[in-house]
């Protein structure tokens, strides 16, 4: 087993040298090629994936796999051969970009819609990059490239130690270290998604043709075997916090000890995605029924995408208990969890998480096929379900007093303090209590320490934009982690970001429209109770294949069934 390993690395010390002399239209050359073996096995890639997770590929759920798989994997591909092709010519991958300002002194770039097929794709939704206070525009613009601005200088070797949940997430990552770190890369793959080696070297084929990618599959003994080698020069991790430590510190009352005195074991630089528990703020306002069963739909499916085994996964409801529709928005959202289609505890331990979390709350209820599980905190202790990522299908509700701006600020001073992890949050309010609460929403948005916001609609939008800078807020250490360090996906290869904030329509079109809010956008086929998630996934993954206008209205038709 190791002296595979040793012989990959060997075979990537080599690579680094063809990628040094791969110039650039080369390399856009070879993000193509990648994009038309990702395409050619889309296929495979969403059927596998289903089949690890015991889902049927054809049923609704299985459009998961096609709109978190192959779909995101293409568009990042896409789009950092476009920011490739720009810095070859002698212009920013951001020309052209809409700036705008934020709160506190900050520009904003635009990254979503990047074009013009997003723009009537999405319509409705927008995705805009905040940089810290005092960055100019004009740095923004003449240091987006990242490692590509001097492709000849190239990086090492870096290791990528995937996650076992979402099956783009080692290729998106693999992408990363190569392009914006001009790091040549040893994938190893989670246990859990092994399965997935043949088609990741399809799909990858002509990178680990080209010497720069090499893929091994392999427990925690020959994870932290590679991590520790000499012919490795960086780290990646996406996993949990704990796994992290394990990698820094080492395992056991040895590893804790080290950590406890910042010794680490770890002396090269690490970079990490690592979940956290996710806010889901809803503002009070005056809903109608519609309204209500729509958003308590949505935040089911912020737990429940992917069986609740999303490091994005919305954790914890926070509800003002002055809301006067309280009460009718929590019979919704048992209904709406109830309602969910059945489906297995697939990721290993979800089971004992769950029931962890009934004991702390004995009072907690178990919905649909009974592994679903709502905690309404009440007076009770709330640290359980907001200091521990639970990794399962398990919902918590707090409550705040106040209502409008009182509430915001309450939310926000609260998740920030005690909630783990930073990696995103998620705000609901009607398009009127936004307007009523003024500029003080925008700089409430901008207190919240996250590294995604969402603002009526769900941070994964955030995580499947190819162009959006993907990761924790800026800030955390080894020795603190958090939600990570560093960010990936950010395929217009923008330097030091500090957020990125999405946003989409309160209400579904035509609903948008009737209600003042211009979104053409229906059901997203990524909620958990879409009726035609596996024929909108499909038809989206070959729409970022082979883009045409012709191809478009077979996505929309297909989405208008949801």
């Amino acid at each position: 087993m190791f002296a595979r390993a040793d012989r990959m690395i060997a075979e990537l010390a080599a690579g680094e040298q063809r990628w040094a002399q791969t110039t650039l239209p080369q390399r856009v050359a070879l993000l193509a090629e990648v994009h038309a073996a990702v395409a050619a096995q889309a296929e495979a890639w969403a059927t596998t994936a289903s089949r690890i997770k015991g889902l049927d590929a054809d049923s609704p759920l299985g459009g998961e796999e096609w709109i978190s798989g192959p779909y995101p994997l293409l568009t990042a591909a896409a789009t950092l051969q476009q920011s490739l092709t720009r810095i070859s010519r002698g212009t920013s991958p951001l020309a052209g970009a809409r700036f705008g300002r934020a709160p506190g002194g900050r520009v904003t770039v635009r990254v979503l819609p990047h074009t013009a097929h997003e723009a009537l794709l999405l319509h409705g939704f927008t995705a805009e990059v905040w940089m810290p206070p005092g960055v100019t525009a004009d740095t923004v613009r003449s240091r987006a490239g990242l490692a590509e601005l001097h492709p000849e200088r190239t990086g090492g070797i870096g290791l990528v130690l995937g996650a076992g949940n979402i099956t783009s997430i080692p290729p998106l990552d693999v992408l990363y270290e190569l392009v914006a770190h001009n790091r040549v890369v040893l994938l190893k793959l989670n246990p859990v998604l092994e399965a997935m080696l043949p088609v990741y070297q399809a799909a990858l084929a002509p990178l680990i043709e080209h010497g720069v990618l090499r893929i091994l599959t392999g427990d925690g003994i020959l994870g932290g075997y590679l991590a520790h080698h000499p012919g490795i020069v960086h780290v990646h991790i996406t996993g949990s916090a704990a796994t992290h430590d394990v990698v820094v510190y080492g395992a056991g009352p040895a590893g804790a000890e080290r950590r406890a005195g910042g010794s680490p074991l770890l002396a090269k630089p690490i970079t990490s995605e690592l979940g956290g528990v996710a806010p889901i703020i809803v503002l009070p306002g005056n809903w109608s029924r519609r309204d209500l069963r729509y958003q308590a739909e949505h935040v089911a499916t912020q737990r429940l995408h992917n069986g609740g085994y999303n490091c994005i996964a919305g954790q914890v409801v926070v509800l003002s208990r002055d809301w006067a529709q309280k009460d009718a928005f929590l019979v919704e959202l048992r209904a709406a969890i109830g309602r969910t289609p059945a489906r297995p505890a697939w990721y290993p331990g979800s089971d004992g998480r769950v029931a962890k979390a009934a004991a702390a709350y004995p009072g907690a209820e178990r919905l649909g096929d009974g592994g679903r599980l709502l905690v309404v905190v009440g007076a009770g202790d709330p640290s359980a379900i907001t200091a521990t990522e639970t990794f399962s299908p398990v919902l918590g509700v707090i409550e705040l007093p106040g209502t409008g701006a009182e509430f915001l600020h309450a939310a926000v001073e609260t998740v920030n303090r005690d909630f783990l992890g930073t990696l995103g949050a998620n705000i609901i309010a009607e398009p009127r209590t936004i307007k009523s609460l003024g500029a003080g929403f925008r700089e409430a948005v901008a207190r919240l320490r996250y590294g995604t916001i969402a603002i009526n609609t769900w941070t994964g939008l955030g995580f499947l934009t190819a162009a959006a800078p993907w990761g924790a807020y800026p800030g955390h250490t080894i020795d603190d982690v958090q939600s990570g360090i560093g960010i990936v996906h950010n395929a217009l290869l923008i330097d030091s970001p500090e957020r990125t904030v999405v946003s989409g329509p309160f209400r579904p079109f035509p609903h948008s429209v009737l209600h003042g809010e211009f979104a053409l956008f229906p059901k997203p086929p990524w909620f958990v109770t879409s009726r035609s998630g596996a024929a909108t996934g499909r038809l989206l993954s070959r729409f970022a294949a082979h883009p045409s206008w012709l191809r478009m209205p077979r996505v929309f038709a297909s989405a208008f069934r949801a």
